[in-house]
């Protein structure tokens, strides 16, 4: 098993990415519709495949040159909240790894924190009050405290993955504090978030492809 990747090789966790969207966008927007207007697939599905289409035109590119494109098309053209935040989240992962050649724990640590840093400059929302910072918030800290205890990449990572799904789960069991779905209030009871739910896909693909890299 190895202990790093290439800045290079994580390319492939840019195109989990961007497949992992597209395939689920129907499911998103079905997520969307209980409390939401219904479209969060399709506008993640429109950004996500901008950026298909921009990285498809280059050559060859690096993890941190394809999460910069991603971050720029999802401020640049999506509309709504969901752009500017996903964006900001891409471009702390791309800032924070950029200088980088080798992809170890501790810079994807670095990474996860500062793509959170830019997401909460964004927005005031907390663990509770049924967003992806649900999700995001507990697989970071999971992540960092299983760095912290000296754990192998690979189980730093599985342990994070497993964090984010209950936090993706516990936002059915809480009712919607901020965004539109917060206008029905209690009634938002009993379904999953969908920005929770594209953050838990976002997490598995990153997760999921970063191990195959470990494992070959």
């Amino acid at each position: 098993m190895r202990t790093d990747f290439s800045n290079q090789e994580g390319s492939k966790i840019v195109d989990a990415i961007i497949a992992a969207i597209q395939t689920n966008k129907e499911n998103l927007s079905e997520v969307d519709s209980h409390g939401g207007d219904g479209d969060h697939g399709i506008n993640m599905n429109k950004g996500f495949t901008f950026a298909r289409q921009e990285l498809d035109e280059l050559p060859c590119y690096a993890m941190s040159d394809g999460l910069k494109v991603i971050s720029q098309v999802l401020v640049n053209k999506i509309g709504g909240s969901m752009g500017p935040l996903y964006g900001s989240f891409f471009r702390g992962l791309s800032v924070a790894s950029r200088k980088e050649e080798t992809i170890t724990r501790e810079v994807m640590l670095a990474m996860l924190k500062k793509a959170y840093q830019n997401l909460s400059d964004l927005t005031d929302a907390k663990v509770g009050d049924k967003s992806l910072i649900d999700v995001l918030v507990p697989a970071i800290e999971t992540y960092e405290k299983a760095v912290d205890g000296g754990e192998a990449f690979n189980e730093c990572l599985t342990q994070s993955l497993a964090t984010a799904k209950m936090g993706l789960e516990a936002t059915k069991k809480i009712p919607a504090k901020i965004g539109r779905a917060s206008c029905i209030g209690d009634r938002s009871i009993g379904y999953q978030d969908a920005g929770a739910t594209s953050c838990y896909l976002i997490i598995e693909a990153i997760v999921n492809t970063i191990n195959e890299l470990l494992g070959e």
